[in-house]
């Protein structure tokens, strides 16, 4: 059987310190050892790998380049060994933190308001919410699991298609339609402005296309970066919106936004839960990816429930 070949953990712990605080006095304070037991420690990593790792530069402490690439390397390894730690700790008790990425406007409008059945159901599982809507990187963003937009490839991670899709609906606030010029049929879209979402660039030429309209410049209007920006533009009267009917049930059932036309179209791409593959039969990722699964193919309103 091969020997790994590793330095003392002590020794590893209190070089990725020091590298992280640049201070051996702060270091020593984080792992409440002495500042010589923390100079000590790094002696002995040094000699272990046989070079220097540190550098003193006018009284200031630097990596050398080295030093700069092994902490860079082992930070990670002791995230990963710290979050294994966590799980092995948290599986027989079928709980503990789940991190969630959340693009921001589903989360608000559609995941925050059922979680109260996942805590009913997993009251030991404690989910932590981050917004974010761009690419995804579990490791730095600090994540267990992400929920996207998008066809389902993700580089390293699988992904759970939920049962949610994009039936866009063209909207605006009651005030632009009762004004001058009456928003009834798909031919009077030229005469408003065409609010677009930055992460939904053909929404409009696709609609457009399917209603067989072409004097109508699909590209031409201000453009919002988040659904929720593009929500409250729409209920501001700033123009005529393209949105998903499941994000805007509120401000249709109460009036803020109405649907002047019949005519709908399904975006391409769908929403997703990712994870890390080598993580993905977790207790914890488990218990969330089905009950999410089950939650988005229901299909009677939240309040019905």
């Amino acid at each position: 059987m091969r020997r790994r070949l590793l330095p003392s953990l002590t020794a590893l712990r209190t070089f990725e310190a020091v590298a992280r605080c640049m201070s051996f006095t702060e270091a020593a304070g984080e792992l409440n050892v002495t500042q010589s037991a923390a100079s000590r420690q790094v002696r002995i990593l040094e000699e272990y790998v046989g070079g220097s790792l540190f550098v003193r530069t006018r009284g200031r402490l630097e990596l050398t380049d080295e030093g700069r690439i092994y902490a860079a390397e082992l930070k990670d390894a002791l995230d990963r060994m710290e979050f294994a730690t966590l799980q092995a700790m948290a599986y027989e008790r079928g709980g503990g933190v789940l991190r969630v990425g959340v693009l921001p406007t589903f989360g608000t409008r559609w995941l925050i308001p059922r979680l109260s059945r996942f805590s009913k159901a997993h009251p030991k599982i404690t989910l932590n919410l981050n917004a974010g809507d761009g690419a995804v990187d579990f490791g730095m963003q600090g994540i267990d699991v992400a929920i996207r937009f998008g066809s389902g490839q993700w580089p390293d991670a699988v992904s759970y298609r939920l049962g949610l899709s994009e039936e866009m609906v063209v909207v605006c606030s009651p005030d632009l339609r009762a004004g001058d010029r009456a928003l009834t049929s798909p031919e009077e879209l030229r005469h408003f402005v065409l609010l677009q979402h930055t992460t939904r660039p053909q929404a409009w030429s696709q609609w457009l296309a399917e209603a067989r309209i072409d004097d109508a410049d699909p590209a031409v209007g201000p453009s919002f970066e988040h659904f929720f920006m593009l929500i409250q533009a729409a209920v501001a009267g700033l123009g005529v919106a393209l949105l998903p009917r499941f994000l805007i049930a509120d401000e249709l059932r109460t009036g803020a936004l109405v649907a002047p036309l019949a005519q709908t179209t399904v975006y391409e791409g769908g929403y997703y839960l990712i994870c890390p593959a080598a993580r993905k039969e977790l207790t914890k990722i488990r218990a969330f990816r089905d009950w999410l699964l089950e939650e988005s193919a229901v299909t009677t309103p939240l309040d019905a429930a």
